[in-house]
């Protein structure tokens, strides 16, 4: 499958386009991805269609709380990232280890994706884990085999892609489908920080939304980082000039990759959660005991 979403320069460098951040990419080198190749020839995705996580999970768990609450989804993940968060609690695939990188998996075609979903008995896919577009040549070569089968389809993703990206993805799902959206933040110098563009994310979550896609969208609450109660105030703002029907999942913290901060406090989650509840009608908290 080829990849989609650049250009050659004159210099034998490759811009890609997939994300925002348009890597130009020297012959021999990756993109900031780690999995957008220029092979000297042109731009490569040696993973494309090749997943390293399978499984199949309760569609709570993406989180989705409004769409087919109660079922379960086929749920794929592959290698790659296109942002660089330190406290990533997927890092052993969104930044792997060489050994990973150099896994042999088979390549897996649309079609028979859309056999293992029937197969499992289910009626939707999940391309999660990692970030789902470092896929999207394949999720746009499936997307209309699987809504043929009767099934649908869900992204879970930073919305980093860039608009281009973003429109081609959308073109290929439908008001069946769903996505969970992460907005890290909601002050650009954190999202650069975390190697993001807030802009992107903010213009990806609204076409989404007015593709008529299922949104819903998760901030994750991590201390000394996102956890401003006037930042966070700022995005529920956002969120309720669309609609404020949209589902928001405030959800805790806890350390990993090369954050160790402690979890985020209980009581400062239930405030934020209080907030969004003044202008939202679905807020819900997540990673937190009842």
């Amino acid at each position: 499958m080829k990849a989609r979403w650049w250009v050659s320069n004159s210099d034998g460098t490759i811009s890609c386009s997939l994300c925002f951040r348009g890597c130009r990419i020297r012959s021999g080198s990756f993109g900031k991805c780690g999995v957008r190749f220029n092979d000297g020839v042109g731009m490569v995705a040696p993973w494309l269609g090749r997943f390293c996580a399978v499984a199949v999970d309760p569609i709570e768990k993406k989180p989705l709380l409004y769409w087919r609450p109660g079922s379960f989804i086929y749920s794929l993940g592959s290698l790659g990232c296109t942002m660089d968060c330190p406290f990533c609690q997927n890092h052993h695939i969104a930044f792997p280890s060489k050994d990973l990188y150099d896994a042999r998996l088979p390549t897996l075609a649309p079609s028979q994706l859309v056999r293992d979903i029937k197969e499992a008995g289910l009626s939707s896919v999940a391309f999660t884990y990692n970030e789902p577009t470092l896929q999207a040549e394949f999720i746009c070569e499936a997307a209309p085999l699987i809504h043929d089968a009767g099934c649908a389809v869900v992204l879970v993703t930073n919305a980093a892609m860039s608009r281009t990206a973003a429109g081609d993805l959308l073109s290929c799902l439908n008001t069946t489908d769903a996505a969970n959206i992460d907005v890290k933040a909601f002050n650009p110098d954190t999202y650069r920080k975390l190697g993001g563009d807030l802009d992107t994310v903010r213009a990806n979550v609204e076409a989404f939304i007015a593709a008529g896609v299922h949104v819903e969208l998760t901030s994750l609450i991590v201390p000394g980082l996102n956890d401003s109660a006037e930042e966070f105030a700022s995005m529920v703002d956002w969120i309720a000039s669309m609609s404020d029907a949209i589902p928001l999942h405030v959800t805790r913290y806890f350390p990993a990759r090369s954050y160790h901060e402690p979890p985020t406090n209980i009581n400062l989650m239930r405030s934020l959660a209080a907030i969004a509840s003044s202008k939202l009608r679905r807020v819900h908290l997540g990673n937190i005991p009842h």
